[in-house]
């Protein structure tokens, strides 16, 4: 059994795909698998991944219904231990970025690092907190470019919520910390980049990313949903409190501690 699969899934993403497949199979270990899922791509990335097949230890190019239906189909052919998406575009830190890290592919059921993040010209460390909250998980998780999954977690839990358009992965990490009590652990390192752009990052489809969130809050977590709107409601008082003119002038001379 290999120590890692990593996952790709492409649709008519040839260029960023060459990226991708480039920086995964350049790496200088070579203790993983290498699966790549394409959605039936009619811009030449077909048959770029058939003339490039003899690095690929799965692939298939053939229509499906979504970006978590491809995901998933990658998730039951793998054979490794830890899991990593990967998707077109985005690609590993130099040749040797999985050698650096691979002995941290122990013990917990995810493993996740820091990560490059590419936003049109511009570029920055997406550093990642150390210890999971409702707070944070309620509208945030580590990229799934810089986080190892244990493939035995999507055999306890079951695979990604093909019914979600944008956020299946947001849900099963959630599932997975607070229902399932899964182990997680964070290494402040960096060996991959994302690059901004892709469907959860388009302005028109934050809307949609709320609904369905909030969906998924209501019917599995509506008692912690209910503690955090009475937070948010408290947030909103104490920023009033501190625009208030006569609060600020209370403070100002004395009678009142700043907060």
């Amino acid at each position: 059994m290999p120590k890692l699969s990593i996952i790709t899934i492409n649709y008519n993403n040839l260029e960023g795909l060459k990226k991708t497949v480039e920086s995964v199979v350049s790496q200088t270990w070579k203790e993983l698998e290498y699966i790549v899922i394409d959605g039936g791509s009619t811009d030449g990335s077909a048959t770029y991944i058939e003339s490039q097949k003899e690095y690929f230890d799965y692939w298939v190019s053939e229509p499906d219904k979504g970006i978590y239906n491809a995901m998933n189909k990658g998730i039951k052919v793998a054979t490794g231990e830890y899991l990593l998406f990967l998707n077109s575009g985005d690609h590993l830190n130099g040749t040797s970025s999985l050698f650096k890290v691979q002995n941290q592919l122990k013990d917990e059921d995810f493993i996740y690092f820091d990560i490059n993040v590419v936003d049109n010209e511009s570029s920055f460390t997406l550093e990642n907190p150390k210890e999971f909250s409702f707070y944070y998980l309620h509208n945030n998780l580590p990229c799934h470019q810089c986080t190892f999954i244990k493939k035995e977690v999507f055999d306890k839990l079951g695979y990604y919520d093909e019914d979600l358009k944008i956020v299946a992965d947001w849900k099963f990490l959630l599932m997975a910390i607070l229902k399932y009590n899964c182990t997680y652990r964070k290494v402040a390192d960096v060996f991959s980049t994302f690059y901004k752009g892709g469907i959860s990052s388009l302005e028109e489809n934050h809307a949609l990313i709320a609904a369905e969130r909030k969906a998924v809050l209501e019917v599995e977590f509506s008692v912690l949903l209910n503690d955090l709107k009475e937070n948010f409601r408290l947030q909103r008082v104490l920023r009033n409190l501190r625009k208030s003119r006569k609060i600020n002038w209370l403070i100002k001379l004395g009678l009142l501690n700043k907060f």
